[in-house]
């Protein structure tokens, strides 16, 4: 087990009806105004937003609103914020919504303190180094970005999809009410889920041999996760089906399932592979739902560079899949390793999800115009389980479709 630090300042207030007393909660702490970040109409339509907002008034505290966040948030939307958040002096940013939703607050909160451009955090121009506080009531488990340092936006003007990350902003509170989940479309519970599968994956698969704690969470959250969304293919509104996978989506990307296997004790364990080559697709294309992109991508990746360690995919077909070679031959391995790919394609497919780059709307012909912003976010050779070139992207790429 490599050395690391772990970090989770984040109060989870977890359960029916949650929702009713974020204000109270929020006024627990001091907050007396808030700028709500919400996105393009879900939260309106359900009354969640009404909930929320009667809540606040209830505890006294002041409301500004910003409306419209999209999936795959734009920095254009994140600069409005920021000009209301200084205009109006709020003292913290209430997200209300998924992991776009949040991300959009967190970069408010941080670029509302500084006297720059809030993408020169993003350009890498410039680092973190206060933020208002970031509370959210959660609406789509998918992101885990209630308890994470991590914020992604889009630049449509730069074709750029990119992320920061930082203690500073992790949210202080996390309101979580799976009621709320109950209308989700089945789409948004599948790609909810495959985000939350490859944040575990990404972290598994590091570069770092075994840690047993901490594989056995990861693991166990990944077969957690499986089970409770078959549940919901027949039942939508199973209660604890939507409970274990809203908590589950928490700990996916918390950091939990990432102890000890980072070769950095300060950083985040893995190189992030999957998302990388993800984020330039739903940059070239913002209607391509981050989930949907990884299930079509992370499979691709990982039967791109199994042979790295192969071990490794074996530990995960047992664990996760009860796969087995049948005897130590190379072939048997390899069929091994292969049917644990196809097995959680498979199941993604279950949950409305893509298996080709053509169901995304991209052709063959888009991948070199990926290639170009891959190679400015992430250098020409990334990765941490095989370090990949553009030449390696492009085969992976070209792979899925």
């Amino acid at each position: 087990m490599n050395d690391f630090t772990y970090y989770s300042p984040t109060e989870f207030f977890f359960g029916r009806g949650v929702t009713d007393k974020v204000g109270q909660k929020l006024a627990a702490r001091g907050y007396r105004h808030a700028l709500v970040v919400y996105g393009q109409g879900s939260v309106v339509r359900t009354g969640t937003l009404d909930r929320v907002k009667a809540s606040l008034a209830e505890a006294g505290v002041k409301v500004e609103e910003l409306a419209g966040v999209r999936p795959n948030p734009e920095i254009g939307l994140v600069r409005e914020g920021i000009e209301i958040a200084r205009a109006r002096r709020v003292d913290c940013i209430l997200a209300v919504g998924g992991g776009s939703t949040i991300d959009c607050a967190k970069a408010v909160a941080f670029g509302a303190p500084y006297d720059g451009d809030v993408w020169d955090f993003f350009s890498k121009k410039a680092t973190i180094a206060e933020a208002l506080p970031v509370a959210c009531v959660l609406t789509i488990p998918a992101a885990g970005s209630e308890g994470s340092n991590s914020c992604v936006i889009s630049n449509d003007d730069l074709g750029m999809k990119t992320g920061v990350n930082s203690d500073l902003f992790r949210p202080v509170l996390a309101v979580m009410d799976p009621e709320l989940t109950f209308t989700l479309p089945t789409f948004q519970t599948g790609a909810g889920v495959t985000d939350m599968i490859a944040h575990i994956c990404e972290r598994y698969f590091s570069g770092v041999g075994a840690v047993p704690v901490t594989d056995n969470i990861a693991c166990g959250l990944i077969r957690a996760i499986m089970d409770a969304a078959e549940v919901l293919v027949d039942d939508p509104q199973n209660y604890d089906a939507r409970a274990n996978i809203m908590w589950a989506g928490t700990l996916a990307h918390n950091d939990l399932a990432g102890c000890g296997r980072s070769t950095n004790p300060a950083g985040r364990a893995g190189g992030w592979e999957s998302h990388a080559l993800e984020h330039e697709m739903s940059a070239f294309d913002p209607s391509i739902a981050h989930g949907a992109g990884l299930a079509v991508i992370m499979p691709a990746w990982m039967r791109y560079v199994w042979r790295e360690d192969p071990q490794r995919f074996l530990d995960f077909a047992w664990d996760v899949f009860g796969l087995e070679p049948k005897d130590g031959r190379e072939p048997s391995i390899e069929e091994t390793v292969l049917a644990a790919i196809d097995e959680l394609q498979d199941f993604f497919a279950r949950q409305g999800m893509p298996t080709t780059m053509g169901e995304l709307g991209l052709t063959p012909e888009d991948v070199d115009k990926l290639l170009p912003t891959l190679a400015k976010n992430k250098g020409e050779v990334f990765g941490g389980f095989k370090k990949l070139t553009m030449e390696d992207a492009k085969a992976i790429y070209l792979s899925a479709f």
